[in-house]
Order: C-alpha cells, then structure tokens, then sequence
C-alpha cells in the first residue's frame, strides 16, 4: 500500500448510493463521506451496481469516479458488475478495496489472489447470519479487516463462520443529527390522527414487510389490551409500508384494536422527525436487528426507546444506558416496561431528559465520532502495511 497518504487510491464497491435509502446505502454515503474527509487528495472509484447516475443528494469529492451498473437488466447486472470491478481492479491496482455488502467480497477474494490488493467488508445484519455459500465464506476469511455495525453482528458471524476475531473491528452506524430534535407534538399530526396533546402515544418505525416481522410491531399490539387496562387513552402508530400491512390489519381487527392503533403508511424523510416528537414512547422489541437506525433517531428527538435484549439493538442502545431492553418474547415483561415509560417510572432517569438523551446519541453515534473510529482503523492498516 502507498505509504503516502495523498496517493493512496480507494476502490469502493457498494449496491447503490443514489435515490433509494435503505439501511445499507445510508451508511454507504456516510462511509464515503468520511473517507473521502480523512484523505482529500486521495484517487477514488466508486461502483455502483443498481444506480444510474449520481446526485447531488449526498456530499463527493469532485474527483470521485462514478462507475454504474444500474442501467442493466437485472439478469445480466451480477455479471457486469463483477466484470467491471475486477477488469478495473487488475488495471489500477488500487491500494485498498472496501466493499460495503458482503456479497462482493467474492471478488475482492479473486482479486486478492491475483494480485494481492487487500480488501475490506461490512457486515451489517441480516446478510451476515447462516451464510451457506462456500465461495463466500472463503471470501470473509481471506478479508483483511470486517467492519461490523454491532457487537452481535461480529459476533454471530464470528459463531457462525469460524473466523479470525482480529479481523474484525466494531464501525457502528451513524445517521444525521441535524434532521432529528426534540419539539413538541405537532399540531397538524393530532389532528390528523385525532390525538389530544397529553394522549400517551407509542410509536414504531418499520418496513411492514413479512421478512421482516421481526421487528415486533406485532408483540406491541399483544400488548395492547393489557396496557389499555391501566392506560385506557393509549393509541399506537406504526409507520412504514411493505406486504405484510393486510396480516397486521387483520390483527388489529381480531384483537379488538381498530380505534387505538394508526397504520400511517409510507412517511417521507421531511416527515419523520414530526413523527418521532408526536410519540411519548418509540418501541422497536425486535429480535434480529443488526443495529437499527431508528432507535439513535428516536432519542436524537429526546424520545424514550424501548428495543430488544438479543440483538444490534443492545449497541444502538448502549447496553441499556440510552433506553429500555427487554425480552422481545416476553409479552408480560413489553407490556410492564411500556406501562412504566409512560408512567414516568422507568428507573433510568435519562430517558425522560430529552437534550441529555439528544447529547448522549450524537456523542456516541453522531458522524465525528464515526469518522474518528475509521480513521483509527484506517491508520492501523496503513501502519501495518508500512512495515511490510
């Protein structure tokens, strides 16, 4: 690897930056962003497999070189990306390769064994866990560094997958701040959804997707008649869309439910912090989260967070420092943790602290602290190849 740091040359392969903003290319964007602030004068090509063209939505170094694969019919996609990202690998020879999907470590391995150009991955959730493909799995053992979001991530595919644990090194995600802050319900969300303004409110943020039950939207509507009981004005709202919407409805209608829950459907970006700030409570008990964006958005909004005790979620929510973990299968256990956030007895005093809880998130997750944790890593490899 180049010892300077001003002639370094970066390859990034991610699934897309542009347009859709999943969970991956969040922190994708993100990644390039501090990349890019840590080494200025650095060469960058970026390949995008499923984007066309870039905008002007997130912050690049104007000498970025785009790569796109996204205009490609989706059959032929796979083998043009992968064509692309080596035959241009072999001819550049970049110093580092960083993928952030696992599944393009495949070729990162080929070209490291051709070539000897180390590579870079991040494992984010559900794509990390009961990995079967053999390729793939020779692929993240030959990696030189697995950035993982989460300790539970690292370390379910350390379980699983048999590898070196000083591979590994824990790069948490971040999100933007800025878009989050404490403010009071907004007028126009209790109107529209009928709520008085002291109404105890809970709220979910969700794809309704049914790979994604998960989540435990349907283990708050369990919940539900036995809160009511001691908090009779309760009303729950469920953001998000996906295929799953008509079971959830049903649901609803067979637990006696439809005039205290609020299915809001698709909420837009501009929206959202409006949403946070119209809820006393954001509960998420979810069971296979690889870290889980939304908690760190809750309590930018100084929201109390309830999650799950068996996934990403204990990181996001710092052990139980920032929020509530319970049980995700413990209906008994959801259903008290609940009636006591919103009874102001919850014995963690900094959920009801919204600026100390605001504080605490960005100190720990905001983009500086991101930034500075790969800088870290980075500077260690660049060490390390320096010496040999």
């Amino acid at each position: 690897m180049s010892s300077h740091p001003d002639s370094l040359k970066f390859h990034l392969w991610v699934p897309n930056l542009f347009g859709f903003k999943g969970g991956i290319q969040v922190y994708s964007a993100f990644f390039l962003q501090a990349l890019q602030n840590l080494y200025p004068q650095a060469q960058y090509d970026v390949f995008l497999k499923h984007d066309v063209q870039a905008t002007s939505d997130i912050p690049y170094l104007p000498q970025t070189r785009f790569h796109f694969t996204g205009a490609a019919a989706l059959k032929i996609r796979t083998l043009i990306f992968s064509t692309q990202i080596i035959s241009t690998g072999l001819q550049q020879r970049p110093d580092l390769i960083i993928t952030t999907h696992l599944n393009f470590t495949v070729a990162a391995y080929w070209l490291k064994r051709l070539t000897g150009i180390p590579y870079w991955t991040v494992a984010h959730g559900i794509e990390a866990w009961d990995i079967q493909n053999a390729l793939l799995k020779k692929a993240l053992q030959h990696a030189d560094r697995i950035l993982a979001v989460s300790r539970y991530t690292r370390d379910r595919l350390l379980q699983e997958q048999n590898l070196d644990p000083n591979i590994f090194s824990i790069l948490p995600n971040t999100f933007n701040f800025n878009r989050f802050q404490p403010a009071p319900k907004p007028t126009y969300l209790l109107e529209k959804y009928h709520l008085k303004p002291k109404q105890p409110t809970i709220l979910t943020v969700s794809r309704l997707a049914a790979v994604e039950r998960y989540k435990g939207y349907d283990q708050i509507l369990r919940a539900l008649p036995q809160i009511r009981q001691v908090i009779p004005d309760v009303h729950y709202i469920i953001v998000g869309k996906g295929d799953d919407r008509a079971r959830i409805e049903q649901l609803i209608a067979r637990l006696g439910l439809q005039d205290c829950v609020t299915l809001a459907g698709f909420v837009c970006d501009q929206q959202l912090c409006d949403y946070y700030n119209l809820c006393d409570v954001f509960a998420m008990p979810s069971k296979r989260e690889g870290f889980g964006i939304v908690y760190l958005e809750a309590l930018a909004c100084g929201k109390p967070v309830l999650g799950g005790h068996q996934d990403g979620t204990i990181d996001a929510l710092c052990q139980g420092e920032l929020g509530a973990l319970v049980n995700p299968d413990n209906l008994s256990e959801i259903t008290h943790t609940i009636i006591k956030i919103l009874h102001y007895t919850y014995p963690n005093s900094l959920i009801y602290q919204p600026e100390a809880l605001r504080q605490k998130v960005i100190d720990t997750f905001g983009f500086e602290r991101f930034q500075q944790t790969l800088a870290s890593h980075l500077d260690q490899h660049l060490r390390a190849t320096k010496r040999s």
